[in-house]
């Protein structure tokens, strides 16, 4: 693959998960200089609208139409691929990607392909919004892989943790909250699985005796391996 490639990033949903993701990108390559880097174009639109909102109150507006028009502008704009750092719009994904003629690195996709690779048979325990559990973001591919899904019981205080991080509350209460709920899952399952970029931003005491797996991870390696950069 030519270092050249370039990868146009549909972010804004949240602010803080896009600069993750870059973040993300950036430690994974490696580099001696500027130019030995992922060339990212990226749209952050936090007026994205609500997917939450959308898919799982039936209130605001659909955001399919932003999402399109962001991926289009991003294909004119010189992307050779693109990623998407919203597990919840990966409801969209296959609108997205009839929409270009590019390739869009499916988040969700390469997750569970990950996850059955290296350990097939599995129970996965999934931490995702709410809307990702009620449209099935992630169903028909753990289904397709035969691997079980395990959600917890505490689902309400996991939304309520991903709606402080869009807040802005990141800090270590909110670390510990999230431990605690992934806690509950060992002895449940072999894997826990974060299948929300709000909570990978606080997924720093997530369950120490379970083997986790980040989407915003697996993300950040696709993107690093398309643009053909090197990896660490």
């Amino acid at each position: 693959m030519s270092p050249r490639r370039v990868v146009g990033v549909i972010g804004g949903m949240g602010p803080e998960a896009t600069v993750e993701l870059m973040r993300r990108v950036t430690a994974r390559t490696r580099a001696l200089d500027d130019a030995d880097h992922v060339h990212l174009l990226i749209e952050s639109n936090p007026q994205i609208p609500s997917r939450i909102a959308y898919l799982l109150e039936g209130t605001g507006s659909d955001p399919l139409p932003e999402l399109l028009r962001i991926a289009r502008n991003l294909q004119g704009a010189g992307a050779d691929a693109l990623a998407m750092p919203c597990n919840t719009a990966h409801h969209y994904a296959g609108q997205i990607q009839a929409a270009v003629s590019i390739p869009l690195l499916d988040m969700v996709k390469l997750t569970v392909a990950n996850i059955a690779a290296a350990s097939s048979g599995a129970r996965v325990g999934l931490l995702a919004s709410t809307a990702v559990l009620r449209v099935g973001v992630y169903a028909r591919e753990f289904a397709e892989q035969g691997l079980e899904v395990v959600v917890p019981r505490r689902q309400d205080e996991l939304m309520a943790l991903i709606r402080g991080v869009k807040r802005g509350e990141t800090g270590a209460a909110a670390e510990l909250r999230l431990a605690e709920i992934g806690a509950e899952l060992e002895g449940h399952c072999e894997i826990a699985l974060i299948a929300c970029s709000e909570l990978s931003l606080i997924r720093t005491h997530l369950a120490e005796r379970l083997r986790v797996v980040d989407s915003l991870d697996v993300l950040a390696d696709a993107v690093v391996r398309f643009a053909g950069a090197q990896t660490r």
